[in-house]
């Protein structure tokens, strides 16, 4: 059951990205789809970006100070926010509103037999509903994943600066002690998979939902699971692929 599952989501996955080369492209429906996913993330991906980087620079700001090293608060602090936090932060918030919404969206046009009459009427709801709001999540996922690394960073260092005690020239000389610019290119590839992946999982739960508005409430919640579980699984690889080809 879970390898067949496993194999209608990739079989789904690969028309899609074929779906994706065919023209025309649905440009006004990936502008619509976009601005409807950065109006329901954006605010509550920065407001969780504030505690993420508060966290972050109280526990390495006193983990720090335990070896006497305060002058790399900024570094470490710098590396968990960009490297971890900020794309997992997106990985949530992507994949709980707009990877909710879009389930919802079109699991209640599959359970409106809207899906079957587009394929009656030989249009494709891959390309014409799919693609789009995958290429949406793809978009906008870099974008929020910067909004979390920006606010995270200024929130961890109010908090190191003014809650700790900590220097500010300090803090900020050491961002170049560990982090390099390769960290934020893979934040934002992170970020951009993530998006693909919400996308993806979201489509593929809304168009398999049956059983009524149950089963798309069921679709719903089992898409965020999912959407989540695979996310997380796909942040270690990149970072174990990344630690051993770059860092080691």
């Amino acid at each position: 059951m879970v390898i067949a599952e496993i194999g209608r989501f990739v079989a789904m996955s690969l028309d899609t990205a074929r779906a994706a080369g065919r023209r025309p492209f649905q440009v006004r429906e990936l502008v619509r789809q976009a601005w409807f996913i950065v109006s329901v993330s954006a605010l509550p991906t920065a407001l969780v970006a504030i505690p993420f980087g508060a966290v972050l620079a109280m526990q390495t700001g006193n983990l720090i100070r335990q070896f006497g090293a305060q002058s790399f608060t900024g570094a470490t602090a710098v590396l968990g926010i960009v490297r971890e936090a900020g794309p997992v932060v997106t990985a949530l918030m992507i994949a709980g509103a707009a990877g909710s919404a879009i389930c919802a969206d079109l699991g209640a046009r599959r359970i409106r037999d809207e899906i079957d009459a587009m394929e009656v009427l030989a249009v494709d709801p891959l390309h014409r509903l799919v693609v789009p709001r995958v290429a949406a999540c793809a978009l906008v996922a870099p974008l929020l994943n910067g909004l979390v690394t920006t606010v995270g960073l200024v929130a961890g260092y109010l908090f190191n600066v003014v809650a700790q005690g900590g220097s500010p020239g300090a803090y900020l000389q050491s961002f170049n002690a560990l982090a390099e610019l390769s960290d934020l290119w893979v934040s934002e590839g992170k970020a951009l998979v993530f998006g693909v992946t919400t996308g993806l999982v979201a489509a593929y739960k809304g168009l398999s939902a049956a059983g009524g508005p149950k089963g798309v409430g069921e679709a719903v919640n089992q898409a965020v699971v999912f959407a989540a579980l695979v996310l997380f699984a796909e942040n270690f690889l990149i970072s174990a692929v990344y630690n051993e080809l770059v860092l080691s």
